[in-house]
């Protein structure tokens, strides 16, 4: 039900994100019309990116919070990933048309009027940014929506440039030098192409499960907190992001001499704990491995009947041993 709870308030914040980022869009060109700035136009076309990029993020969210069915198994989360891929594909179009623009206009200059009325437009429109974009990242981060933390995050960097572009359109405004304008478009422009490469990197990663290893110590953290002695080791650890939810694969080795009742019984334990410590929907797919001979050395079991030979050290299970694919103790992995 919690889960539930956030996809409906995630599409609601987005919906108002979509309709503000609409009023914002309508300012800012009212603000280039009335002053013919490329610094003020670059600011209004990345609004339209804004957007684009809040209805694209809209509909995903709600796509994303579709049960699974018998065609999508996993459920539909990825398409959160897709449009955040998208988005990122936006802002490098616009930071490749606004660096365009600059360079034109720095061959063929065109005059700035009513600059004063421009920079107060625009400024009104930043404020209103900042708040918007704060508040799309807290709620996205909460809710655990990839789409909604991508298009804050975008808002955000659209904020500071807006930003800059005023310090810029200021500076235009005590000096009357007027290529300044094009500098801070030519500025924006880059900005826009750094920004847009970091969220379709971003994207990507989500789309080819690129190993998230913050999040997998996020785990670990939790398994090593509440570790019982009859969780021998972890290994072949492996996440999968669907939207705010996870898929986790791994393999966990028990006492050989557990009753399939016994090993059921640890695997649904684990279960309730990651779901319940880690905040987020959790499914969670546990192979178990009987414990071999080798296990001896990094099994702390106490009370075990049957150990063959003393412990030699406790497996730690930090990132980079528990996505190792194989056992440790092993003849294959000491």
């Amino acid at each position: 039900m919690p889960n539930q709870l956030n996809k409906k308030k995630n599409l609601r914040i987005q919906a108002f994100a979509v309709a503000v980022g609409f009023g914002l869009l309508v300012v800012k060109f009212s603000a280039w019309l009335i002053t013919g700035s490329n610094a003020i136009l670059s600011d209004a076309l990345e609004s339209v990116i804004n957007v684009l990029a809040g209805l694209v993020a809209l509909f995903s969210i709600y796509y994303a919070s579709r049960p699974r069915d018998s065609d999508h198994l996993y459920g539909h989360g990825k398409m959160e990933f897709i449009s955040s891929g998208f988005e990122g594909t936006l802002i490098l179009v616009a930071g490749l048309i606004i660096i365009g623009k600059a360079v034109y206009n720095f061959v063929f200059p065109h005059e700035i009027e009513a600059l004063g009325t421009g920079i107060l437009l625009t400024a009104a429109a930043g404020l209103v940014n900042f708040l918007l974009a704060w508040m799309l990242i807290r709620q996205g981060r909460a809710g655990h929506s990839p789409a909604m933390e991508a298009d804050g995050k975008h808002l955000l960097s659209d904020g500071f440039s807006t930003l800059g572009m005023l310090i810029g359109l200021l500076l235009i405004w005590f000096t009357g030098k007027l290529w300044i304008d094009n500098i801070v478009a030519l500025m924006f422009g880059l900005l826009l192409l750094r920004m847009g490469y970091k969220v379709l990197r971003s994207a990507l990663a989500g789309i080819l499960d690129e190993t998230d290893r913050e999040l997998v110590e996020g785990f670990m953290k939790v398994l090593r907190q509440h570790r019982k002695d009859d969780w021998i080791d972890i290994h072949n650890f492996r996440i999968i992001k669907f939207g705010g939810q996870l898929h986790v694969d791994c393999h966990l080795t028990l006492p050989w001499y557990y009753s399939i009742e016994e090993g059921h019984r640890v695997v649904d334990e684990i279960e309730q704990l990651v779901n319940s410590e880690m905040n987020r929907q959790v499914e969670l797919f546990i192979h178990v491995d009987p414990c071999l001979e080798s296990s001896c050395a990094i099994c702390a079991k106490a009370d075990c009947e049957v150990r063959r030979h003393p412990i030699v050290k406790r497996m730690d299970w930090t990132t980079d041993e528990v996505l190792k694919n194989s056992r440790h103790g092993s003849p294959d992995n000491k």
